[in-house]
């Protein structure tokens, strides 16, 4: 029953948005009644999404950040982008003064995902870390383990915010390696076997004093051969130079400015 109630509103306030964005304001009232998850698609169970919501009370009261994850059957036709800004204005989501955040939201309409920043956010998660977050979390969006993406979003905006507070914030220059796959663990024992091979063969080798040889240079008696006359002739000189690469990735954030008249970053994609 709550979370029918909880779509009614949220309706409302798509509609305001559009076609009477001068209203904006009488949605205030609303916002004591929202939560940092809303499950308007119901892609969680109840114990879910009480957990879930814990963890995003722990996460923003530690960090002093506005985390939010939205769900959604409809974008009521909007786009993505449009739809969560307008729902983090409208419903005055954001932590402190500048109302610092993000918003993560998941549209069962087109499979959709959109993560939309504000204040300090949008220096924390930059243009890259958002599309990385993605990729982090789309597996499980698409396998239908919400919960799961949920809990791997919360974790990563934890480490996202620690590493912008130290002033170098993940963004394609830095971006969180990736856990090394299982597979290195055989390629890394067979390797080692080799070069124990080699070096075993190698130490083998020195024990024999007495070899083969093919030329006839060990059985030239020293000081035998006298050299009469030698020179040397420069011929030439060859410079090879190669420009440098240059590195035209983009870096930081990109912002836009929302119905309201906000500014916001964020990215997003398809699961």
């Amino acid at each position: 029953m709550k979370k029918k109630i909880l779509v009614i509103l949220f309706s409302l306030v798509i509609g305001l948005c559009v076609s009477v964005p001068a209203f904006a304001a009488q949605t205030d009232g609303f916002a004591s009644e929202y939560e940092r998850v809303q499950d308007l698609a119901d892609l969680l169970s109840d114990s879910e999404e009480a957990a879930l919501l814990e963890k995003l009370d722990e996460l923003c009261e530690r960090q002093k950040m506005e985390i939010v994850v939205l769900t959604t059957d409809t974008l009521e036709g909007l786009a993505p982008r449009d739809y969560a800004d307008d729902i983090y204005d409208y419903c005055d989501f954001g932590y402190g003064e500048d109302r610092d955040g993000a918003l993560l939201l998941i549209s069962m309409e087109d499979n959709d995902w959109y993560i939309s920043t504000h204040g300090y956010g949008i220096t924390v998660f930059t243009d890259a870390g958002i599309q990385y977050i993605g990729e982090q979390i789309k597996e499980n969006l698409s396998g239908g383990d919400f919960s799961g993406a949920f809990d791997k979003f919360v974790g990563l905006c934890d480490d996202f915010i620690t590493k912008a507070r130290t002033g170098d914030p993940y963004d394609s220059h830095n971006l969180p390696k990736e856990p090394l796959s299982l597979i290195w663990i055989p390629i890394s024992i067979a390797v080692g076997v080799c070069l124990s091979f080699i070096i075993v063969g190698n130490m083998k080798s020195k024990l024999k004093t007495v070899r083969f040889q093919a030329a006839a240079g060990n059985y030239m008696k020293r000081g035998s051969l006298n050299v009469t006359e030698s020179r040397d002739l420069f011929l030439y000189k060859t410079f090879t130079r190669t420009a440098k690469p240059k590195n035209n990735s983009s870096s930081g954030s990109s912002t836009h400015t929302s119905s309201s008249g906000s500014t916001h970053g964020g990215g997003g994609g398809k699961f």
